[in-house]
């Protein structure tokens, strides 16, 4: 059965650190303890104090001074992992934690989990082919020496790496090594932890290489693991769940965060609120349970993502410089159809097809399944059609040679909307407007990937009146862009009504218009 050493750094938090190495090590696990050295020695003392009674926990040998970003980090994890290998001859795994990590599932399942995976978990991607890292230096983390921290001595920082590269002093990356790049939090099997340590006895060179690359924490244990373990014994992802904002700050769970964190598939979660002694208080009890079931939905950083990202106008499609096309034409028209049920728009369309004869693309900006002809590679990819988007509908007009198209598009796309708008071409749009029942929000939640199939109860009825809202909040932006030639039918409305506004939007006889507008099961879901 697994036994788990945990190697925890901390630097605050004493009481929090008590609490957590006595939860970990009542379940019949170990801790290893690295207590930063710039932090109060009272507080280490108290830590100590405490714990040292208890045989299932063990002290790095020296406490070093850390600081983010520095060689530091790595350095206390080795110190703490070699008294852990050293103290706990019995385990079999090693967990790398901090004082803000919690367990989301009980020690049972953890330990289930780990004696069926024979493997180590850790991030691990290709350091300069993967797009791991978001903003800030790539390569000059790697090729110049760092001796200064850029956060404390910003102007040494970027002075000492201009420098280098003045005097052409970058450096080569050891030859034998495939730089990789993921995550600090991982867990590792004893005999990777054991191949570890010997490869830095032998491979001095090496560590003097990472010993001056910058934010080392991130490539050191990702770029070893994978230099000596086979690749299909390693799981290229971490067990702690954590969610990092567009700033690069690790997003802070609360109370009410619950439901959501144990619903991930994950062991523990980072970083847990100090004030938030309730969620510790159920999180330490779950921790030492046994006999739970765990449904796993797993929607949590889709969750955020979608909630964070209400507020930002050009969401679907971040504002941009749009890419320069000529026009479509003055004399041709552009009808678009706009609906948030994608079945609906494509029911309708058809019936147009049927009635009209006018051409007709279903979403061809937000599904890069819809049929479309070949056309030398620009419709290949919803990337590339929305970048070449003029030049993608001149040539389905050229195409199917006709002076009018219709085409879906999502409510979401008010910026493909208003540029089409600033073309000479004629542009005519209909919004679809559809009932919404909690039934289909949800359906539509777990579509997208916000809910699972397990999410609980709870996190649904949290989610429901934002995806309304949402979906209100686009109709009522393409309202306020002003946008012309804009018609609408609602659900709500009779054939009547919807066969006026059809007329208007497809320039046809009303006979033909009320022909669309009664289509069987128009708006069924």
């Amino acid at each position: 059965m697994a036994k788990i050493a945990y190697i925890l750094l901390c630097h605050k938090d004493p009481e929090g650190i008590i609490a957590q190495a006595e939860r970990l090590t009542a379940a019949g696990d170990y801790v290893a303890i690295h207590f930063d050295a710039r932090a109060r020695s009272t507080d280490f003392d108290r830590i100590r104090e405490a714990l040292q009674p208890n045989p299932a926990v063990v002290f790095a040998k020296r406490r070093l001074k850390c600081g983010w970003g520095e060689w530091s980090l790595v350095a206390a994890t080795l110190q703490a992992v070699s008294a852990a290998v050293d103290a706990f001859p019995r385990a079999t795994h090693f967990y790398m934690l901090s004082g803000d990590c919690m367990p989301i599932k009980s020690a049972e399942y953890a330990h289930a989990l780990l004696d069926r995976e024979e493997a180590d978990f850790i991030e691990s991607f290709d350091f300069f082919k993967s797009d791991w890292i978001k903003t800030g230096i790539k390569e000059e983390r790697l090729v110049y020496r760092h001796w200064f921290n850029e956060r404390n001595n910003k102007a040494l920082f970027y002075g000492s790496m201009k420098l280098q590269e003045r005097l052409g002093l970058a450096r080569r990356v050891p030859a034998d090594l495939q730089i990789q790049i993921g995550s600090q939090w991982w867990c590792l099997r004893r005999r990777t932890v054991e191949a570890v340590l010997d490869f830095c006895k032998r491979r001095r060179d090496v560590m003097r290489f990472f010993r001056t690359t910058w934010i080392p924490d991130e490539t050191f244990f990702q770029t070893l693991v994978r230099h000596l373990v086979p690749e299909e014994e390693i799981r290229t992802r971490t067990l702690t769940f954590l969610i990092f904002t567009d700033y690069g700050m690790p997003v802070t769970f609360h109370n009410d965060h619950y439901d959501l964190l144990v619903s991930q598939d994950f062991l523990f979660a980072r970083k847990i609120s100090p004030d938030a002694r309730d969620l510790k208080e159920r999180l330490g009890n779950l921790y030492a349970s046994q006999g739970v079931r765990f449904s796993i939905s797993n929607e949590g950083r889709g969750l955020f993502q979608f909630l964070t990202g209400r507020g930002r106008i050009g969401r679907r499609f971040a504002p941009r410089f749009w890419e320069t096309e000529s026009s479509l034409g003055r004399e041709r028209t552009l009808l678009m159809v706009i609906c948030k049920k994608w079945h609906v728009a494509k029911r309708l369309v058809e019936r147009i097809r049927q009635e009209t004869n006018l051409p007709a693309v279903d979403y061809l900006f937000n599904e890069a399944s819809t049929p479309l002809p070949d056309l030398g590679g620009i419709q290949s990819t919803l990337e590339k059609r929305t970048r070449h988007r003029r030049a993608l509908m001149r040539m389905l007009f050229d195409y199917w040679q006709s002076d009018t198209l219709v085409v879906c598009i999502d409510p979401a796309n008010v910026d493909l909307m208003q540029d089409f708008a600033s073309d000479k071409a004629v542009l005519r749009l209909l919004e679809v407007d559809c009932d919404f029942t909690d039934d289909y929000l949800i359906g539509h939640a777990r579509r997208v990937g916000l809910a699972g199939e397990s999410s609980p109860r709870e996190v649904i009825d949290r989610l429901l009146p934002t995806i309304r809202y949402d979906v209100k909040f686009e109709s009522d932006r393409i309202r306020d862009a002003d946008l012309p030639g804009l018609h609408r039918i609602r659900q709500s409305a009779g054939v009547d009504e919807n066969s006026v506004a059809l007329a208007a939007f497809l320039g046809i006889p009303s006979e033909a218009a009320q022909a669309i507008a009664r289509t069987p099961h128009l708006f069924s879901d």
